[in-house]
């Protein structure tokens, strides 16, 4: 007799037997199957589409869907603040996806696109070669003494 393993079985009521319908009043699942009596769900192919709402005009068809969707052409921008780079950033660096990544902003297997943000105060030299720069940030940044090298210079 093999001895009781609580690893290798499944815990109490994991494997439950299948209803067996269809087999004998005596079952409690004779006679309608369970599907009850008559109707459109008693029917074998008896099935309707998802959103099917009873005859009534489907919600997807009341509705009207005209237009353009900019959904499929948005861009979206990994955000970083001027303080940030400040804390994490020595003077003289330059700040581009290689670095960022290497300091742990953007993700290595991620290709984002980066935007540095005017939030908060910086005080090192930096050059920002990156995606996008806020105006503000470019003014915070040509303060301090650094230079940026942005695809877009301005704020959306």
């Amino acid at each position: 007799m093999a001895e009781y393993n609580p690893i290798l079985s499944a815990p109490q009521g994991a494997n439950k037997q299948p209803k067996r319908v269809g087999r004998g009043s005596s079952s409690g699942l004779g006679t309608t199957a369970g599907k009850g009596n008559k109707g459109q769900q008693s029917r074998s192919g008896g099935k309707t589409y998802v959103g099917f709402e009873g005859g009534q005009m489907p919600l997807y068809r009341r509705i009207a869907h005209k237009g353009f969707s900019n959904y499929p052409f948005k861009k979206e921008y990994v955000c970083i603040n001027v303080n940030q780079l400040d804390a994490k950033y020595n003077d003289g660096e330059t700040v581009d996806k290689t670095s960022l990544i290497a300091k742990g902003f953007i993700s290595a297997k991620a290709d984002v696109l980066v935007k540095v943000l005017g939030d908060g105060d910086i005080t090192k030299k930096l050059t920002v070669a990156v995606d996008k720069v806020s105006e503000s940030a470019k003014a915070k940044i040509e303060k301090a003494g650094g230079s940026v090298k942005a695809a877009e210079a301005k704020a959306e």
